[in-house]
């Protein structure tokens, strides 16, 4: 039983993909909408006056997690390897 394991074909990591870069696009658009639809859900558990305010903190936090993810995500994810946990 001196079999080799079965390999992967290597993909051509020059080339993007276009299926999925479409796929994130779609993903990360979905994900937008859904910030309004929680600012409404929660504004519908406050009381009226709070409504604007609790709609705010949805709107901010979508901003923040941006900066966040450019600022720290972008380089976990795409920088160095740590380990093969973190990292490209």
């Amino acid at each position: 039983m001196d079999q080799e394991p079965a390999t992967w074909p290597e993909p051509n990591c020059d080339a993007i993909d276009k299926g999925d870069t479409a796929f994130v696009a779609v993903s990360a658009m979905l994900v937008l909408l859904m910030t309004p639809g929680i600012a409404f859900f929660y504004g519908g558990l406050v009381h009226r006056h709070s409504v604007l305010s609790i709609m705010m903190q949805c709107f901010m936090s979508i901003g923040l997690i941006s900066l966040l993810w450019t600022v720290v995500g972008f380089s976990l994810a795409f920088g160095e390897s740590a380990g093969g946990f973190i990292g490209s």
